[in-house]
């Protein structure tokens, strides 16, 4: 299989290229990456060598770029997004322009020169909260965020070019996902790294927000299955069933580094902060998909692993990310202030 996989220098897009060239001796991936703040080479050091593998930078929204890779391509697989919910408040533009633009290109890209399949990889939070209960793949949706709306639009766009040309497209809605090589501003690395030099954790809110937590190598399988076995026009959600709290979250992190709880700072909640999420996976289960990693064993991993990799993320938290963590936290440790 030749497969180009967008936003693979991310997160999950890089767990996903390192966990498809171990198990798949025969095949070809492209990265195609704009290389933005969270976009990091780092991740895929391990592999940069490796014949089956080439990366190539470019903006997903590039069509005279991206339409030549498409057309070499068996499959298509989309990690390419913006995905923090805070820097969508700051600015939506941004969003809209890589997950719902960025999608266009991508999809009329994919019709042009007949691609073999379109996975669009997105996320549990384009149904909004639930109280009680799992969202199933056919529920409405009810994005509360510019982040979560931007990723819906571009889900909508995927369904319409399935049904009006027959563009073989599926889209999976994975949970929270934690493991090696996060970003430092999401919630699991943010709270390690910060806890590590003894740094206040910026807890939003009572803490009592709930989110059922993923490890990346599950999420990276689950998408595997899809892109192998899962049928065009279907939507798959995807979850860890691991539903915590994010202060049971934070006090696991603190225990697991033997640091003081308190080292916990709440700060005004996040506008329209969803209070549960949770999926139901029954669908993905069919295909043969189960998470193979229990959470405390995968947090523990995760943990270790930025305990190990500091030459990874110091350098990533000065800067850019300085100037955003200040605007976003600052107000909000000043308004807890005598609490």
């Amino acid at each position: 299989m030749r497969l180009l996989v967008t936003g693979g220098a991310g997160f999950i897009g890089s767990n996903f290229v390192r966990y498809m060239l171990g198990k798949y001796p025969d095949i070809e991936i492209v990265n195609y990456d704009k290389l933005t703040y969270a976009g990091n080479l780092d991740n895929l050091r391990d592999i940069e060598s490796n014949p089956q593998y080439r990366f190539v930078q470019g903006d997903i929204a590039d069509a005279a770029v991206i339409g030549p890779l498409i057309a070499k391509a068996d499959a298509v697989v989309n990690f390419a997004a913006e995905t923090h919910v805070d820097r969508s408040i700051h600015d939506p533009g941004g969003f809209i322009q890589t997950d719902v633009v960025g999608i266009y290109t991508i999809l009329e890209s994919a019709r042009e020169h007949k691609a073999g399949k379109v996975v669009l990889v997105s996320t549990d939070e384009v149904y909004g909260s639930i109280e009680d209960g799992s969202f199933r793949e056919q529920d409405r949706l009810d994005p509360s965020s510019p982040y979560s709306a931007s990723k819906a639009g571009g889900e909508l766009l995927a369904l319409a070019y399935y049904k009006t040309f027959g563009l073989p497209v599926c889209i999976t809605r994975g949970s929270n996902t934690y493991g090696p090589y996060q970003y430092p501003e999401k919630v699991i690395p943010l709270f390690i790294t910060n806890a590590l030099d003894n740094l206040p954790l910026p807890l939003y809110g009572d803490g009592l927000n709930v989110r059922d937590w993923l490890f990346v190598l599950d999420h990276c399988s689950a998408i595997e299955a899809v892109l192998h076995r899962g049928n065009p026009g279907e939507i798959y959600n995807i979850g860890g069933g691991n539903e915590r709290t994010n202060i049971e979250i934070t006090h696991a992190i603190l225990d697991m580094l033997e640091k003081p709880r308190s080292l916990i700072r709440p700060v005004q909640d996040r506008p329209a902060h969803d209070r549960r999420y949770s999926v139901d996976c029954e669908k993905l289960v069919k295909l043969g998909w189960a998470p193979a990693q229990p959470f405390e064993e995968g947090l523990r991993l995760t943990v270790k692993w930025y305990v190990e990799n500091q030459w990874w993320w110091r350098k990533l938290k000065s800067g850019e990310y300085l100037d955003y963590y200040k605007k976003q936290y600052a107000r909000g440790f000043e308004s807890t202030k005598g609490r």
